[in-house]
């Protein structure tokens, strides 16, 4: 086990949904894909799948895992399978 996955296993996973406008999100990992109407998140417990309308991360910070996010949430789905290799931010940047 190398030290993230030690780190990663001391952190905790926690989801907060407000008025399905507001979701807060701890445990992440990274973000593979965003756009309006859908965003996938990588985290500590698989990726997660959040589909709605109108939706904008105001934050996204990979030392502390935490992402805030707001717009329309329709739907949140978790899958184990694992996110395409790096981030959206790494591949706009390359």
């Amino acid at each position: 086990m190398n030290s993230d996955d030690q780190i990663n296993n001391n952190k905790k996973h926690i989801l907060i949904l407000e008025n399905r406008k507001q979701l807060n999100v701890s445990g992440v990992k990274d973000v593979s894909e965003f756009d309006d109407g859908k965003v996938i998140i990588t985290t500590l417990n698989g990726l997660l799948t959040v589909d709605g309308e109108g939706l904008h991360i105001n934050n996204f910070s990979q030392q502390t895992g935490e992402l805030d996010l707001e717009g329309r949430v329709h739907s949140l789905i978790y899958n184990d399978e694992q996110a395409r290799e790096g981030n959206i931010f790494s591949r706009l940047f390359k």
